[in-house]
């Protein structure tokens, strides 16, 4: 589908317009010792490059990827560690928006796109990044998928793609993202300065950069 055709585009946000690993590495290290502390796990040093890999996974699909072995309660426990650090330090102004996602959102926005936010996250995290960033600015819904009990990507965007113009497309840094435009027929542009390998994207419509490209694709 050439982009000339697209109406509507949604967004995932960490790692596409979110710098998310600034507040999920402390929040990730955190829940971690509490592991450790507890004797589920052992004690160990993490890379961000390391901790940014989780990122873009819901947290249901993250736990049973990452400790498939450890028991129900404690990766109810580890969510609730990683929800409550990354609240506290969204709230303390330590979130961070790429360099260039606003203009973006706003170019687009004034060229009478539609804008979705779709994002493998908590109702929170959608919240308080939304007002945090006054992101009804820019976006028309707001998708989060604990909304839809963390159903992957593709099939939250099949259940609901019918509510916006058609001529779609899907922005984001991981494998998720592209397989989920794919999967719908949608147009799909990764992003390779987020946390995905470039190998996830090998199979996007377009692969941009850096945020500001989207003005020259849009």
């Amino acid at each position: 589908m050439p982009q000339e055709n697209i109406r509507t585009i949604f967004f995932d946000y960490d790692g596409t317009l979110h710098n998310g690993l600034k507040i999920y590495a402390p929040a990730f290290k955190t829940a971690y010792a509490y592991l450790v502390e507890n004797g589920f796990a052992d004690a160990r040093d993490w890379t961000e490059e390391e901790i940014s890999y989780w990122l873009g996974f819901n947290p249901v699909d993250m736990w049973n990827t990452f400790m498939p072995d450890l028991d129900d309660k404690a990766k109810s426990t580890c969510t609730d560690i990683i929800s409550a650090v990354m609240k506290s330090l969204t709230e303390l102004g330590k979130a961070e928006l790429y360099e260039g996602s606003e203009e973006v959102l706003a170019y687009l926005k004034d060229k009478g796109y539609h804008l979705v936010f779709i994002s493998n996250c908590k109702n929170y995290y959608r919240d308080v990044h939304r007002k945090m960033f006054h992101l009804d600015r820019y976006f028309e819904d707001f998708i989060a998928s604990e909304e839809y009990g963390f159903l992957p990507k593709d099939e939250i965007l099949a259940s609901v793609k019918d509510k916006y113009e058609e001529g779609m497309a899907m922005v984001g840094d991981r494998i998720q993202d592209i397989e989920a435009g794919k999967e719908n027929h949608f147009l799909t542009v990764g992003c390779n300065y987020g946390y995905g390998s470039a190998e996830e994207l090998q199979e996007a419509d377009f692969v941009i950069e850096d945020v500001i490209e989207l003005k020259d694709l849009f």
